[in-house]
């Protein structure tokens, strides 16, 4: 079951709580955008509890929440328990208020999902996508497929407050560039963002999709965790960081590259990028058919593999385990490095079953100090195939509905935007 990720910790009250409805950012009082925050866990409040919780006059919080019910994003939720006279309304965040597209491109798949404020997704669809068509042909397609979907929800473009688009390869977050990716042909420095808001004029956030599929996997599984380390393992290699509860990208977007690791021991093979002994050349998918070919053991695609070892072939099973014990040995130095509290062991490959985790765990628990495998966990994913949908459209809600840009779209919408204006701030 899909749990969106727990709200920030109520704001501390301090001074004298605003009593005329303004956003109070001078004072310390938290705006409608900070009450929003609150309802997001799911659980619905009534105005007294709101006002218990934030220390704000319950005049305060009828204003933050009228203006939250008239913009659709907060709903009635049920009825309190009565002390007395009429009960107490409830009220939560409203997931069918707006809807958010999250898109997650690999090497030869492209899935695309239309989801609801928590993240969940509607509808979807999965299709081969060849990444290395280029940019034009893949993002229209990404157009059409939006399109559909919407046309399939009878849903309006209005609706869409924004779109999540995970590529594989490294990603300038803050332009939504893709940053000389070594298997996408054509997208180097391509403006993604402009090319998809010719369409629809919401913000437009791209990152890595191990990236995404580290977020995705956190919020849907893990959110009660603090520190996560989630490694993909298909076509090529990638992580994604999770430390204090954000996703760390690092200062271009390279952040959680692996796959272009030296291995420790690994032979002398060339790699993609143009390196020798990657661990990508010698652990990936891709490494790993060319080794059962090799062995005479025919596959050509991941599938291959996975169907090989869920069937009892030795060769397969014995190849895919090594491949994690030589992941095990560059994920061992993250673990001393990080100190997660888990490892997710994600991607294609990993739905071969406990082989390639159990190659994983046998080199990091051995490598790595006790002190930091104490507690570690090394688990597989649980989200699958729609980690990554659901990891792009978490990107969008978490920038949609922060605090400030739902002060701001309010304000907007109060001077006359509409409704519709909320929370679509780019």
């Amino acid at each position: 079951m899909f749990e969106p990720p727990p709200p920030p910790r109520a704001p501390a009250h301090r001074g004298a709580a605003a009593t005329d409805g303004s956003a109070g950012s001078s004072s310390g009082v938290p705006g409608a955008g900070e009450l929003l925050q609150l309802l997001r866990d799911g659980q619905p409040r009534t105005r007294a509890e709101l006002a218990r919780i934030t220390g704000l006059a319950r005049s305060t919080v009828s204003l933050r929440v009228d203006a939250l019910l008239a913009s659709g994003l907060l709903a009635p939720s049920g009825e309190a328990a009565s002390t007395g006279g009429r009960p107490p309304t409830r009220f939560a965040l409203n997931p069918q208020a707006r809807l958010v597209v999250g898109a997650d491109l690999g090497a030869t798949h492209g899935h695309v999902a239309l989801a609801d404020l928590t993240g969940r997704p509607l509808r979807e669809v999965a299709e081969h996508v060849d990444i290395s068509a280029g940019p034009i042909a893949v993002l229209d397609w990404v157009v059409a497929t939006i399109r559909r979907l919407l046309d399939e929800a009878d849903r309006n473009a209005e609706d869409l407050i924004g779109i999540g688009i995970g590529l594989p390869g490294p990603v300038e977050h803050s332009s939504g560039r893709p940053m000389r990716p070594p298997i996408m042909p054509g997208w180097d420095g391509y403006d993604v963002p402009g090319h998809v808001r010719r369409h629809w004029d919401v913000p437009v956030l791209v990152d890595n999709d191990v990236n995404i599929m580290a977020l995705g996997e956190h919020v849907t599984a893990h959110a009660a965790l603090d520190h996560l380390l989630f490694v993909k393992v298909a076509t090529g290699i990638g992580a994604g960081i999770i430390s204090g509860r954000r996703l760390l990208r690092g200062a271009v977007g390279a952040a959680g590259d692996l796959g272009h690791v030296a291995a420790p021991h690994a032979p002398d093979v060339l790699c993609r990028c143009g390196n020798t002994g990657c661990l990508e050349a010698v652990a990936s998918g891709q490494a790993i058919i060319k080794h059962l070919t090799t062995a005479g053991v025919p596959a050509t695609t991941n599938s291959d593999v996975v169907a090989l070892v869920r069937g009892g072939n030795i060769t397969a099973a014995h190849a895919v385990r090594q491949a994690g014990r030589t992941i095990g040995e560059v994920v061992a130095t993250c673990v001393s490095l990080l100190n997660p509290e888990l490892v997710v062991i994600g991607g294609s490959i990993a739905q071969a079953g406990e082989s390639l985790i159990a190659g994983v765990r046998e080199v990091v628990y051995g490598r790595s100090l006790p002190l930091a495998t104490a507690h570690l966990q090394i688990v597989p994913a649980t989200t699958g195939a729609q980690a990554g949908v659901i990891g792009a459209a978490t990107m969008v809600i978490q920038h949609a509905l922060a605090a400030d840009r739902v002060d701001e779209a309010l304000t907007r919408s109060d001077r006359g935007g509409g409704p519709h204006a909320a929370v679509k701030a780019p």
